[in-house]
């Protein structure tokens, strides 16, 4: 699987677009067709490829009032197997950009349970505490923002849920804060040059590998504190 930052297709400035209704942004010139050609061709060239690839759009709903910031998931034949919105917005985006989703997405790659997270939700630990709840083995976190405080909160979430974090950041960032792949135990397994190139970190994610790492964070970390969090809940500790 290739993951792909926070709005790799068209990421707009709210400032350069024309003003509409409430000092909201005005999408009436948007390109749609054009945003559509791209992720059609990443679609096709992905299923000409056999990879799956991840990556983030802006998707226009009839049904919503404005667009949703998104992480488009396609399969290694092709396929659009997922889409997942934007659930917690910043304040620009919330009241200049975008419309907010409103559920986890989950989606299953070769046996492994993958969730979905963008940007500014990495400051938001209940998205990431649900995803453990969920059962995932690995979450995408992409991002749009120079931020080397995100990519530790990041290997944080590696910490305390003990599951995989793909952290994805565009290359002219990479200086600050380097994408890469968070193993269970919080430790950063691979990661791309701390350069403004473009770069890849690439890694296996085996539930049935022996390595340190994934024997104390999946075999024994993640079902003890999922016991504790348990416990704690019927003493009315999180309460």
């Amino acid at each position: 699987m290739v993951q792909f930052p926070e709005g790799a297709i068209v990421y707009p400035d709210p400032d350069a677009m024309p003003t509409g209704d409430l000092g909201r942004a005005s999408w009436a010139k948007a390109a749609w067709d054009v945003i559509g050609e791209e992720e059609e061709s990443i679609r096709l060239l992905a299923g000409e490829l056999g990879v799956w690839v991840a990556f983030g759009t802006i998707r226009p709903l009839p049904t919503a009032p404005a667009p949703r910031n998104s992480l488009l998931v396609v399969s290694d034949r092709g396929e659009i197997v997922a889409r997942y919105d934007k659930r917690i917005l910043s304040h620009t985006e919330a009241t200049r950009l975008y419309s907010p989703g409103s559920e986890p997405v989950v989606f299953e790659v070769d046996g492994l349970r993958i969730g979905c997270a963008l940007c500014i939700e990495a400051n938001f630990p209940e998205l990431f505490d649900q995803y453990e709840a969920l059962d995932v083995d690995a979450v995408l976190l992409s991002v749009m923002v120079d931020d080397a405080a995100r990519a530790v909160v990041a290997q944080a979430y590696g910490t305390l849920f003990n599951y995989w974090i793909g952290y994805s950041v565009p290359a002219q960032f990479g200086r600050t804060a380097p994408a890469g792949i968070i193993g269970p135990g919080g430790r950063w397994l691979a990661r791309c040059p701390a350069t403004d190139r473009p770069g890849l970190a690439v890694m296996d994610l085996d539930l049935d590998a022996s390595d340190h790492d994934i024997t104390v964070g999946l075999r024994l970390a993640r079902p003890w504190r999922r016991l504790a969090r348990a416990q704690s809940r019927g003493a009315g500790l999180f309460d």
